[in-house]
């Protein structure tokens, strides 16, 4: 048997298979022409069977084909369908193609270089091959917990059989595929919590964001979904059991559980690959190698491919197998996602391959350099390129282009994006809108000018903004208008969202340029960019769980903080009475008057929902106002006006109660609240009524239900929150925000319910259309039907049987030129719908 190659591959997974599929391929069509022709590759494989990684999946596991948007290039079939079909399919292949394959044949070393690599075996023997494909995965080297008791035998790293447990509580630890599917498999008959360290599923294929859930949603299903909680520690009790510990967002919780499994990921063999001569860009131990864009390392003739390479999914590994076989052999092919980007690039001024462009976009934005290719090219096509035209015959003409584009495309399901054509001088945003989209610039330049600051903030090639409204959730601050030959990438949220919540360096190259441009636009506006960085360094971002201290009156002040999510109350203690003498959102600074003055805090501080900030100390501050003096007599100003706000509120302890009571019913995160005051309100319904007959016979409002205080009543209905409850994970993304901040549900809702159990208001439900009601004149003259209003109870049609229960909710009459129905109906003036900055003034007007 022949021990010299022109290929080796390393690594049955779905790419080593798909490659040497496509190098058996190859061997097969000489063989034809030449029966003598021998096998000029080898697939090496430690494990009995290929496909090591989906032998180990869970039993009956249901594997998806994603991502939908790119067509499967390989020599091996791969469809969604169960593990075992999807290994029956593979193993006959395997046969079928006569691909040279050597189980339990394990490499332990590989030396040497292009034309001559030596692959020893564990064996001693050794494997000859002019080049190598590495693709090894990481199924070896999982990422563990990382807190005390990580080692306790009941955590386990994997799950081959969900059946073989039951009736015991278990904790699955992960976001990801594998943890969703774990905890769905294990529920049947167990008791699962899943712990989720994000506010959401980011990072879940479509198919198991859905299942999971709908499980979570269903009441008769034993599953808990913790956001934004982590495992603190695990320990064993006395009776020989063990105790889980987490911290989630409301604090810690403790709980007995039987059985703990972390699907956190793998981290590379690192060990292994270094040995081979390939270098990291870092020494982060999930740093996967440097590549090219043909996958080869800086080991000449050595490439890598799959999850090694950072590309974790079946489908986007098997093209890869593919293509580096093209690759090596010499063949010029595109990859399978060229179509896709080539509609994106399709009306750029460049005369450039896809390719090329790719490269460049990446190149010209610095943020964007630490992704990998694959990663970056999905975050493309996952965006929407705008670009700049002067107006004249060069905008007619690409206009009159995209149009037939557009024509063209109209009939593909999904329709792919193509380039956006805007004009040189339009608005990207303006000032108060609820977008939440990301923004970078590879050509031209884009100014914002931002409310109380008299120079335009300009934005240039490599540079991003927007990202303000997508950290808070907070309408647009400013105008940002587009320069001429502007290229720009606009990212939506949940690609954003996912990509901060798997690339540290994305997240921190965002969360530093917010901190800079917090520190420019409160503090020190005329200075440089580079200079505000050095002050930035020095902020630290806090998180704060509804009801902490950020600081308490009487302490002495020693920073300031700028909030950059949720609300912060301030209130004053008085002979025992705690009162509110101030509420502030997203965007304002507190703390910063015990830094200008007297040192001592005349306010307690308390996050009125989960709320993040930046904090400044003393001393940055101190040398930042020196460095910039432009700013110190509104920061003077706003701190006297502050200070006579305050004390005047202490004077008046009933304007504060009634604050507090607002913020205790969650408005401190609303943006658009219906307030009824009940001393006007004569309980005529009428504004329920409008509410139905404006929104197809069903209400989005409960006047009678919610809490009342000091004649002002809160009833049950949307509040359009700044960071909606209700959208964290939509699973078809039906709900939406307008750029008028109208939060609403799409027609392609999938009545998961999963937005009625996020939304802590209790404002969503889910109903059957309701059945179409005889006309107002009918009701009036001869009284058909039940007249204006919600029909309680009614019966639903076959019709809206068969479309099922989708879910409702207040969308403030977005549609209507009019406003809201429920406060234009109110015959007495009772219904006001508010934002947060007008509470103080309803407060103190009632």
């Amino acid at each position: 048997m022949s021990n010299r190659f022109h290929i080796a591959v390393v690594g049955s997974g779905p790419a080593g298979l798909s490659a040497a599929g496509r190098a058996a391929f190859y061997d097969k069509q000489k063989r034809e022409a030449d029966p003598s022709h021998d096998y000029t590759h080898v697939l090496l494989e430690s494990f009995e069977k290929p496909a090591k990684t989906i032998q180990r999946y869970q039993k009956g596991k249901h594997v998806m084909a994603e991502p939908g948007f790119l067509d499967l290039r390989s020599d091996f079939d791969f469809a969604a369908g169960s593990r075992e079909t999807i290994l029956g399919g593979w193993e006959q292949r395997v046969d079928d193609s006569d691909v040279n394959i050597r189980y339990n044949t394990e490499v332990t070393k590989i030396e040497g270089q292009k034309g001559d690599f030596a692959l020893t075996l564990k064996d001693g023997s050794v494997i000859h091959a002019d080049y190598v494909i590495l693709a090894i995965g990481l199924e070896g080297n999982p990422r563990k917990l990382g807190v005390p008791g990580e080692d306790f035998p009941l955590v386990q790293y994997t799950l081959d059989d969900p059946t073989a447990h039951s009736d015991e509580t278990v904790v699955v630890v992960g976001a990801g595929d594998s943890a969703i599917e774990n905890a769905l498999g294990l529920v049947k008959q167990n008791k699962v919590a899943i712990l989720n360290r994000r506010d959401e599923f980011s990072r879940a294929k479509e198919g198991n964001l859905n299942a999971i859930l709908a499980a979570n949603a269903d009441a008769s299903v034993p599953l808990t979904c913790y956001y934004s909680t982590s495992v603190k520690h695990i320990t064993q009790t006395e009776e020989g059991g063990y105790e889980i510990t987490l911290n989630t967002s409301e604090g810690e919780e403790s709980f007995a559980c039987d059985r703990v499994i972390a699907r956190l990921g793998g981290v590379p063999p690192r060990g292994f690959v270094e040995s081979i001569g390939v270098e990291f860009p870092n020494k982060k131990p999930d740093a996967i190698p440097e590549l090219t864009g043909k996958y080869e390392s800086n080991v000449e003739g050595l490439y890598i491919i799959g999850s090694l390479a950072g590309y974790p999914l079946i489908k986007q590994a098997m093209n890869q197998g593919y293509d580096v076989v093209e690759y090596i052999l010499g063949h010029d092919i595109k990859p399978a996602d060229h179509p896709l980007l080539e509609l994106q690039f399709n009306l750029l001024p460049y005369l450039k391959d896809v390719d090329d462009l790719v490269t460049l976009f990446q190149q010209r934005i610095p943020m964007f350099r630490e992704m990998n290719a694959l990663q970056f090219r999905e975050l493309v096509i996952e965006s929407d390129i705008l670009v700049s035209y002067e107006d004249g015959p060069m905008l007619e003409d690409v206009q009159s282009k995209a149009k037939a584009l557009e024509e063209k495309l109209a009939q593909r399901d999904p329709r792919p994006r193509f380039t956006k054509i805007i004009r040189a001088g339009d608005a990207i945003y303006r000032d108060g809108d609820f977008t939440n989209s990301f923004f970078t610039i590879v050509e031209g330049e884009v100014k914002v000018d931002m409310p109380g600051i008299a120079k335009p903030m300009t934005y240039t090639r490599g540079q991003f903004f927007g990202e303000a409204s997508l950290l808070s959730g907070r309408p647009r601050e400013g105008n940002a208008i587009a320069g001429k030959d502007c290229i720009i990438v606009e990212t939506p949220r949940r690609t954003m969202v996912k990509l901060m919540n798997s690339n540290d360096e994305v997240r921190d190259g965002i969360d530093l340029i917010f901190i800079v441009r917090a520190l420019q636009k409160h503090v020190a506006p005329q200075l440089s960019v580079a200079k505000l960085s050095e002050f930035a360094a020095s902020a630290e971002l806090r998180t704060y769980k509804a009801g902490e201290v950020l600081f308490k009156q009487g302490e002495v002040g020693d920073s300031l903080h700028i909030i950059r999510r949720g609300s912060v109350s301030l209130l004053r203690e008085t002979n025992g009475e705690k009162i509110v003498v101030a509420q502030h959102q997203s965007g304002k600074i507190v703390g910063e008057m015990s830094l200008m003055g007297d040192p001592i805090r005349r306010e307690t501080a308390t996050a009125a929902v989960l709320t993040e900030t930046i904090e400044l100390d003393r001393k940055s501050f101190m040398r930042l106002v020196k460095a910039d003096t432009s700013r110190i007599e509104v920061l003077q100003s706003n701190a006297s006006e502050r200070a006579v706000t305050h004390t005047t509120m202490e004077a008046r302890p009933e304007v504060g109660s009634v604050m507090q009571f607002l913020m205790d019913e969650g408005l401190g995160e609303a943006t658009n609240c219906l307030v009824i005051a009940e001393d006007l309100c004569v309980g005529c319904d009428n504004c329920e009524k409008a509410c139905a007959e404006t929104h197809n016979g069903i209400s989005r409002l409960d006047r009678k239900s919610g809490a009342s205080y000091g004649e002002l009543h809160i009833p049950v209905s949307c509040r359009h929150c700044e960071q909606p409850h209700c959208m964290k994970d939509c699973p078809p993304n039906a709900i939406h925000r307008a750029s008028s901040g109208e939060v609403f549900i799409d027609n392609n809702c999938i009545g998961c319910g999963n937005c009625e159990s996020n939304c802590p208001y209790d404002v969503i439900k889910l109903a059957y259309d309701a059945p179409k009601k005889p006309g107002f004149w009918s009701w009036l003259l001869f009284g058909s039907g039940s007249g204006p209003g919600e029909e309680l109870g009614y019966s639903p049609d076959e019709v809206a049987k068969k479309k099922g229960k989708k879910a409702v909710k207040c969308d403030a009459c977005m549609s209507q030129p009019s406003g809201p129905a429920c406060v234009n109906s109110c015959p007495t003036g009772a219904a006001a719908r508010l934002s947060p900055e007008q509470f103080l003034q309803l407060v103190e007007k009632r």
